[in-house]
């Protein structure tokens, strides 16, 4: 096999391999669209009022994570 056949060859594999993703991610792209107008269209990407309430009530979970990390940071930054 000579050089040129051999670069030949890469340069079809190249391209039929990065066909493959190209069409896999025009595939995935359709099919994400598809069912986000699906979802839409069902009305499923209104949030209910329970998930808002529990949203509100864990901004205090939140806020004590967040205090619990910056003393570790704190600490951390002391020791070291």
């Amino acid at each position: 096999m000579t050089i040129g056949q051999m670069f030949e060859q890469s340069g079809i594999l190249t391209l039929l391999g990065m066909g493959t993703v190209f069409g896999f991610l025009i595939i995935l792209i359709i099919s994400i669209t598809l069912v986000g107008k699906i979802i839409h269209s069902l009305g499923l990407d209104k949030e209910e009022p329970a998930a808002r309430k529990t949203k509100g009530s864990s901004t205090g979970a939140n806020a004590a994570v967040t205090a619990a990390i910056t003393a570790a940071v704190t600490e951390y930054r002391k020791t070291h």
